[in-house]
């Protein structure tokens, strides 16, 4: 559980911008970032980390991210330092070494920073990695509660990760329902997700589904896919407020996702959500949305093209037509639209709207990879695993290409 909670941090900050940089960087961003890491830009190093880390327009390398990061975390940067500790942890790109683990993450610790100290708590709690320390694990405790208390989110969460595992004091459901209240309250999406889980079982707190879908909806809202899931499983038990709540968020997804009616910009996200639960902002008629952007995409317009496609997939205004999905997404492909490309590529491996064709698939893929898109190698991965001989020449050619920057 310990090693999935900073994996699934990982992911969640490798999606955040970094002071200076774009979080989606295309491959002439990548030339610019890797020039000024080069020259020792702390905060590029720590960027050019997250991109090998996470095949973001380069493939996936773990031994550069901690190349990248060691740089940054010798340079005394915080972010660094945590993540070249999970990656001493775990063996990714360097040998597995607790000590070495131990050191950079006491250093981000040291530094404030909440999920290192909870690390730092379990590891000399429980000896992983490094000798059994009681003392040394009950002063990184206080450290992260006088944190918790002075209202640092990010230390109340870990604070409700030490009691929720007994890492490094007893385990106690209900403090752990306590901090990660405090945290949820402040809008941390993991700890609204967490806290919706202790609802759902009643763990700490009496069971209140109410309350359960209520703070997965704040979490779902801030972007937690998991919190999204939960709210699915109780739509599936028959809960209505999970059933409108997902519909809610389809409908935002579908507008941020878009424009449509809301800026493209994640810091307004939840002010828009917000007038759609309240019932403004959302458009009223959706038939008029699809007219006029059918007659924008007829002139050439990609984003419209793409826009109308999705329409059809989800059914917004429209009934829904996989065939007329995929219809719109081609043209929008044929365009050089990576986004499109990426979708289309889905189409095709899952039948959908089209026959099911893995090489077609392969090809849209590859053609989203080309212009940027980072989750169409993942799924090239997937493919090259289930043993496609083509999926595997593109990984390749993409690794060389990759190597020659």
């Amino acid at each position: 559980m310990k090693k999935l909670f900073i994996a699934v941090v990982l992911l969640v900050v490798a999606m955040l911008p970094v002071a200076g940089f774009t979080a989606e960087q295309d491959v002439s961003d990548f030339a610019t970032i890797q020039k000024a890491a080069e020259q020792g830009h702390v905060k590029a190093q720590f960027e050019l980390g997250l991109m090998y880390a996470n095949g973001r327009v380069v493939l996936k390398d773990d031994a550069k991210a901690a190349h990248w990061w060691t740089k940054a975390a010798e340079q005394g940067n915080a972010d660094a330092q945590y993540y070249l500790g999970f990656m001493y942890q775990n063996g990714l790109g360097v040998p597995k070494d607790g000590g070495k683990a131990m050191h950079w993450l006491e250093k981000a610790a040291e530094q404030g920073y909440a999920h290192a100290q909870y690390e730092v708590v379990a590891m000399y709690a429980n000896g992983l990695g490094v000798p059994k320390d009681a003392a040394k694990a009950a002063y990184w405790f206080e450290k992260t509660v006088e944190q918790a208390e002075q209202g640092h989110s990010e230390a109340q969460f870990s604070l409700g990760n030490m009691f929720n595992y007994g890492q490094g004091v007893p385990k106690d459901l209900a403090k752990a329902a306590h901090w990660w209240t405090k945290a949820a309250e402040q809008g941390l999406s993991d700890a609204q997700n967490k806290l919706g889980l202790m609802y759902d079982a009643g763990r700490g707190v009496p069971r209140d589904e109410p309350q359960a879908v209520h703070w997965w909806t704040k979490a779902a809202e801030r972007g937690e896919p998991e919190a999204r899931k939960n709210l699915d499983v109780l739509a599936k038990r028959g809960n209505e407020s999970a059933k409108k709540a997902l519909e809610r968020l389809k409908i935002l997804s579908f507008m941020y996702e878009n424009g449509l009616n809301v800026p493209k910009d994640e810091a307004t996200l939840v002010h828009w959500w917000t007038k759609n639960v309240e019932g403004r902002g959302v458009p009223e008629d959706w038939d008029k949305a699809v007219h006029w952007y059918e007659k924008v995409a007829a002139q050439g317009d990609d984003e419209a093209q793409f826009s109308v496609g999705s329409m059809f997939y989800y059914g917004l205004g429209v009934p829904k037509d996989d065939a007329k999905a995929v219809h719109w997404w081609t043209i929008a492909a044929e365009q050089g639209h990576a986004h499109a490309q990426y979708k289309l590529g889905a189409m095709y491996e899952n039948g959908r709207g089209v026959p099911k064709d893995e090489a077609m698939a392969v090809h849209w893929w590859t053609k989203a990879v080309e212009r940027g898109y980072a989750e169409a190698q993942e799924n090239l991965d997937i493919l090259a695993k289930r043993g496609n001989e083509s999926a595997k020449m593109v990984l390749e050619r993409l690794k060389i290409k990759a190597d020659s920057f």
